[in-house]
């Protein structure tokens, strides 16, 4: 508990408190001492409903924190399940996306895991095949959200833990899947491990030694990796050049691309699918389209730059959207439009269209006249010369004004054959799918109307 002290700036910690025993006990002894600690100590219970005692261990939690005189936050959540996922997995994501919420700046989560807890996954990261950053399993602290994540009982064995409760009369809820074989996890806890520990007694803090030295190994290659990830930067922001990659060795490759996957908080791929990336991605034709996909993660390439990005969204519906007043807020995940005067102030499209403008998606065969004497140029041509890559393309909102092509969005401007007086104004889309995709735009460029 004195690693607690080294977190001065936070208000809170919040203890993650499911009612077992682990995080009964790491409550009860974070009360004990209260008065020492820099933070005022809350605990934070998720429900997520999949056992039929759920509502019971929330309000056991409940009773247990007005005995102890600790406020207690219940965050409620619904896990999607399609098949082929595990639900241990989400469940667990689940909690820790709802905690991370509830974090202010500076702010900890403590969580209860134990030197067993961390042998565990160990033993599960190396039937995964993992590398060192895999088998460095679980961290004393990480960041989590606008906080913290700390374990402080991350030294301390099942039995330690067992022990205090018994000696202090604490309560707590058993669950009864925690016995059952069919998780891995449960199915290392109570016949991989007391094997072992009947040969090597001592087998958990040996387990979680290794763990320390990876975790120690994996600092020393982030180090490396960091300074890798400069020198191969592709031309956009969180891209890499391919070119530059293809000037490393390949084993080299890999450790840059999964410690590139890790710094943009994506899914992580196994071995089959990064040689899949390197072979049908880096290895494409410059103008070709490849896609290397699994869950959460899509890495695709445009001309020499790599894309690794959470999933798109469905495209846009192909009908027109009609502006009126004010912004305009678009469908799905596009983000909104809104007209502004040069000097950034806003205004309503009606105070310069009589009719009002229309918004669509994915129009094929058009083109626009960037000025009143210029040619037409096929917006496919636009788009090469903006940088804007195929996969982005359908999401791109294109502002219509009687019938004409108005802007694309705010990448270019068109100058349409209408009348429409002179006045000048510009464009802004704000997305985050389009700052994601890291859409060239222009700065700022007024539009003359008429």
């Amino acid at each position: 508990m004195a690693r607690l002290a080294g977190f001065p700036d936070a208000k809170i910690g919040w203890v993650a408190y499911s009612g077992g025993i682990d995080s009964t006990v790491l409550l009860d002894g974070l009360v004990t001492v209260r008065s020492r600690l820099p933070f005022e100590i809350r605990a934070l219970h998720v429900h997520h409903g999949l056992h039929p005692d759920a509502d019971a261990w929330s309000e056991h939690c409940a009773r247990e924190c007005r005995r102890l005189g600790v406020p207690l936050e219940i965050r409620r959540v619904e896990i999607p399940h399609t098949r082929g996922e595990s639900l241990e997995a989400l469940a667990r994501q689940a909690r820790y996306d709802a905690m991370s919420t509830v974090l202010g700046r500076g702010d900890l989560l403590l969580s209860a895991q134990h030197r067993d807890d961390q042998a565990e996954t160990l033993l599960l990261a190396l039937m995964r095949g993992s590398g060192p950053a895999g088998l460095a399993a679980m961290p004393l602290m990480a960041p989590l959200g606008e906080g913290w994540l700390v374990r402080p009982l991350l030294e301390h064995g099942r039995a330690e833990l067992l022990a205090y409760a018994q000696g202090r009369n604490l309560r707590w809820q058993e669950d009864p899947g925690n016995r059952s074989l069919r998780f891995d996890r449960n199915f290392l806890r109570h016949r991989v491990l007391p094997l072992l520990a009947e040969r090597w007694p001592s087998c958990a803090a040996s387990i979680a030694r290794s763990a320390a030295n990876c975790a120690e190994a994996q600092g020393v290659i982030d180090l490396l990796m960091e300074e890798k990830l400069y020198k191969v930067a592709g031309r956009r922001p969180d891209t890499l050049s391919i070119a530059s990659l293809g000037d490393l060795p390949l084993p080299l490759r890999k450790l840059v691309l999964r410690h590139w996957f890790r710094k943009l908080g994506l899914a992580l791929p196994d071995s089959r699918l990064l040689d899949r990336v390197l072979c049908d991605v880096i290895g494409a034709r410059p103008d070709a389209d490849p896609l290397v996909a699994w869950p959460g993660c899509e890495v695709r390439r445009y001309r020499d730059d790599l894309f690794a990005m959470a999933p798109l969204p469905p495209r846009p519906p192909g009908g027109a959207i009609h502006w009126g007043r004010g912004g305009l807020s678009l469908p799905g995940a596009v983000g909104c439009l809104e007209l502004l005067a040069p000097d950034g102030s806003p205004l309503d499209p009606l105070d310069l269209f009589a009719a009002g403008l229309e918004v669509r998606f994915g129009v094929q065969g058009l083109s626009c006249r960037t000025g009143r004497d210029r040619h037409r140029r096929s917006l496919k041509k636009l788009y090469q010369e903006a940088g804007v890559p195929s996969w982005v393309r359908p999401y791109v909102p294109l502002v219509f004004v009687d019938g004409d092509l108005l802007a694309v969005a705010d990448i270019r401007t068109c100058h349409s054959d209408g009348s429409v007086g002179m006045r000048q104004f510009r464009l802004r889309w704000r997305s985050e799918l389009g700052d994601r995709l890291r859409v060239g735009r222009e700065e700022a460029v007024g539009i003359e109307a008429g």
